[in-house]
């Protein structure tokens, strides 16, 4: 019997890059917590490095703050909004890259 690879016979892979698991494509969790008060986080898993944008927009549509504009590597990262200077109301939170958009409702209560 020659060297055959391990398999979990499970058909699932992942992609590994210096011990780190990086999704494929574009992974988005719920904002936690939601209500929130005063700060609320999501992570994101991105499958290579790309340009990340993420603003905060109030129910108007006006953008109250960008949390994150430029590019970050492949895998996980964790995003927190800290709303202490907003004022209590629902407000949306767009993650945008170049193989996805992704939008989340999260309602700050105070």
């Amino acid at each position: 019997h020659g060297d055959i690879p391990e398999s979990n016979n499970m058909g699932i892979f992942f992609v590994s890059l210096s011990g780190e698991v990086i999704p494929e494509g574009l992974v988005v969790s719920s904002a936690y917590p939601n209500p929130f008060n005063p700060s609320t986080s999501f992570e994101f898993g991105l499958s290579s490095s790309d340009h990340i944008n993420v603003v905060v927009y109030n129910i108007n549509g006006r953008i109250v703050e960008t949390l994150v504009d430029g590019v970050m590597q492949a895998g996980y990262h964790q995003v927190t909004w800290d709303a202490s200077e907003q004022s209590s109301g629902i407000y949306f939170v767009k993650l945008v890259t170049s193989i996805g958009t992704s939008t989340q409702k999260v309602v700050l209560i105070k």
